[in-house]
């Protein structure tokens, strides 16, 4: 048992920058969607008077 504690923790340590890139990707995806969103509001036509 404690060699598969030291074999997860080994693989655990081995992962490299996956999540932080993951982080970044799904930070900067919501960033755009709420830039966007807030760009075109603008181009709403609010004018219901016809």
């Amino acid at each position: 048992m404690p060699h598969t504690v030291a074999l997860f923790a080994a693989a655990s340590e081995d992962q490299g920058p996956g999540n932080t890139i993951r982080i970044v990707l799904i930070a900067s995806l919501v960033g755009a969607a709420l830039l966007a969103w807030f760009l075109l509001r603008g181009y709403r036509n609010d004018d219901n008077n016809d």
